[in-house]
């Protein structure tokens, strides 16, 4: 399974961005997917998660209201749409998927995508 992110670019801080990772197969209709970023010298760190069936979200405390995650089962793609950038959102984006399990931590996930820069100048 290949998960392959794009959409990333740079940005004016306070603008918006959209994020998109699709998976190569149709096989996490019951799974989640979720968004992972890493700054530079910082350890990656989570940011949102969504569930491909019931669509139940998860946020880190640093995005909750400004960015939302979104999905598309029938074509197996994921979007993190992201308002009011800031500069400390700077960081490869991630995405990463699980056929069963969810949650805020790197562990939980069995496939990740390449990743996609996201600059955000101030």
């Amino acid at each position: 399974v290949q998960l392959q992110a794009s959409g990333g670019g740079l940005v004016q801080a306070g603008g918006s961005h959209i994020l998109s990772c699709a998976a190569s197969e149709r096989t996490f209709s019951t799974g989640a997917m979720g968004w992972f970023r890493q700054a530079p010298g910082k350890e990656r760190e989570f940011v949102a998660a969504i569930t491909l069936s019931a669509g139940s979200t998860w946020y880190a405390d640093s995005v909750k209201g400004r960015f939302t995650i979104s999905r598309d089962s029938s074509m197996n793609t994921v979007y993190l749409q992201m308002n009011n950038l800031k500069p400390e959102d700077t960081a490869v984006y991630y995405c990463a998927a699980d056929r069963s399990r969810w949650g805020p931590t790197q562990g939980v996930y069995d496939y990740w995508g390449q990743g996609t820069q996201v600059t955000v100048s101030s």
